[in-house]
């Protein structure tokens, strides 16, 4: 497996095609998105998370794994045939760019992105659907967005400062205030466009 490289965040940056098609897979990536929001589980609880029978999650969950995209966590375990697993990486990114001399990582890094923007639309449909039954929440909710002219380096600078901002709500330490805090999924994109 490639040498994996970290940005200063603590993102992993994606350089190999096996882990993007691995991502590629909806079960995969719901799998990844629970054990973001809920950390590690074991096979049985991503099952039911994500809607399969165990079996079918252990096999994702070993995909992944050979992808070192999750890894095992063996202090959670209380007997040696519960299995927990975690993921291996705060986040993921990748660049089609790094690939350009591997035309089936390209194809892969194109199906993974394909699957997240699906992924996102879904999830924005299904919000909106349903935003009426969770009225605080539907105050609170935001969408935006902005034209701006930007270098390519500039773009990486208001990317970096977007992740920043991200970054610092997701590691910070949740207070003892008695309220209760949802899953909360937040996306932003930017590349260039023409209106």
């Amino acid at each position: 497996m490639p040498a994996k490289k970290h940005d200063r965040t603590g993102i992993r940056t994606v350089t190999d095609a096996k882990a993007l098609s691995a991502m590629a897979n909806p079960f995969r990536a719901r799998m990844m998105d629970a054990l973001k929001v809920d950390g590690p589980s074991t096979a049985s609880h991503l099952a039911g998370r994500t809607g399969q029978a165990v079996g079918s999650a252990s096999h994702h969950l070993k995909v992944l794994a050979e992808a070192g995209l999750v890894e095992e966590a063996p202090d959670l375990a209380k007997d040696k045939r519960e299995r927990w697993w975690k993921l291996v990486d705060a986040g993921t990114r990748w660049s089609r760019a790094d690939f350009a001399d591997d035309t089936a990582a390209v194809t892969a890094a194109y199906a993974a992105e394909s699957l997240a923007l699906q992924r996102q639309f879904e999830r924005v449909k299904e919000w909106n659907a349903n935003a009426d039954s969770l009225p605080d929440w539907d105050d609170a909710a935001f969408a935006t967005q902005n034209w701006l002219r930007l270098t390519p380096d500039e773009l990486r600078e208001v990317a970096e400062e977007v992740l920043d901002v991200l970054l610092r709500w997701s590691r910070r330490d949740l207070p003892d205030d008695g309220q209760e805090r949802e899953a909360v999924y937040v996306f932003a994109r930017g590349f260039p466009a023409q209106p």
